[in-house]
């Protein structure tokens, strides 16, 4: 069954209540999370929490009390979303979206990231309330939000159809708030490096399948997804030492703002503030597909954002990456210190 396929029919089950659709056979399962989980403890634990990066970036662009104040953005997932691995908050990649979307819009962004370590789309429910507590009674939602999800739900066995309904039901909280929302896909399990053939084989297609399903399953509700892929893949082995963290299994700061990269685009696009349209440039093979084969194709090709059309249709789209800043004085935290304004809440109005 080819993947497109493959992904539709696990978006179909979560939207309409299906069972817990498997991606590969059981015992290739098994065997890939087995080897995922062997490759995790042979890899190193025990790193510390991530550095808490809440509050208020590009303040040079003026503060909460100017006219129309802050953008509010919202940073929701697993590890990866909360920056496990780094030590410095400007680190994470949650400071360094804030700080490029600030430098774009050349307005300050207050971040409030309630992603967790080792979180699974069940979590994602508690954090969206987070986000939102207030809301009813007048507080601001988040402008747009990041969220990155899926490697612990095909580690720990989550069924694709569960997982996808689990975070379609976050996308949908928010969207009805107001916010505009960017995924960003599973990454494929393929490229852990302690993972050894023919199991990354295995391992690359279940994650691949659950990403093109996650992007079918929030692109009908205006959502926009970015592949995160294989992103890191190429440059780990190039140069995994600077890649990955002292885990390998994790990003290290470059390998944090590499991501960044990929998703800053689409973050900015979807608040309509990147130069780029949203028509198709061929001459970076963009191009408009079904949705089940567009969510297949960028799970090929990380960086790959895609965007509802038409219809049935959506739009495949490779924008130009623009490096993130990261000088500190473009609203970052110094060394292991937190931003300015740092708060539980959102503050701007």
């Amino acid at each position: 069954m080819s993947r497109a396929r493959t992904a539709r029919r696990i978006a179909a089950g979560a939207a309409y209540g299906g069972g817990g659709l498997g991606l590969v056979g059981a015992a290739a399962v098994g065997l890939v999370l087995a080897e995922v989980q062997f490759a995790k403890r042979t890899v190193g634990t025990g790193l510390p929490d991530p550095p808490r990066a809440d509050g208020l970036y590009g303040s040079e662009f003026g503060g909460p009390e100017l006219s129309p104040g802050p953008l509010r953005m919202g940073m929701l997932g697993d590890s990866t979303a909360a920056g496990l691995g780094v030590r410095r908050a400007r680190q994470t990649p949650g400071a360094l979206l804030a700080s490029g979307l600030a430098a774009v819009a050349e307005r300050p962004v207050e971040l409030r990231n309630v992603a967790l370590s080792g979180a699974m789309s069940d979590d994602l429910d508690r954090q969206v309330g987070l986000l939102l507590d207030g809301v009813e009674a007048g507080a601001p939602a988040p402008d747009v939000c990041v969220i990155m999800i899926g490697a612990n739900d095909v580690t720990r066995r989550m069924p694709p159809t569960q997982s996808v309904r689990l975070l379609t039901a976050a996308v949908r909280r928010l969207r009805l708030a107001g916010s505009e929302v960017v995924v960003g896909t599973c990454p494929d399990l393929g490229t852990i490096e302690p993972v050894y053939q023919p199991l990354r084989m295995l391992a690359r297609r279940v994650s691949r399948q659950l990403a093109a399903a996650q992007t079918i399953g929030v692109l009908a509700l205006g959502a926009r997804t970015v592949s995160m892929g294989d992103l890191l893949g190429p440059e780990f082995a190039a140069n995994p030492r600077e890649m990955f963290g002292p885990d390998s299994y994790h990003p290290s700061a470059e390998g944090y703002a590499t991501a960044a990269m990929a998703v800053l685009p689409t973050l900015c696009a979807a608040l309509g503030l990147w130069p780029e349209s949203d028509r198709l440039d061929v001459s970076r093979d963009e191009d408009m597909l079904p949705v089940a084969k567009a969510a297949s194709a960028a799970a090929d090709e990380a960086g790959t954002e895609v965007t509802a059309a038409r219809g049935p249709w959506a739009l495949l789209k490779h924008r130009r990456r623009r490096r993130v800043p990261t000088d500190p004085d473009i609203g970052q935290p110094g060394e292991g210190e937190a931003p300015a304004g740092l708060s539980g809440s959102w503050t701007g109005a």
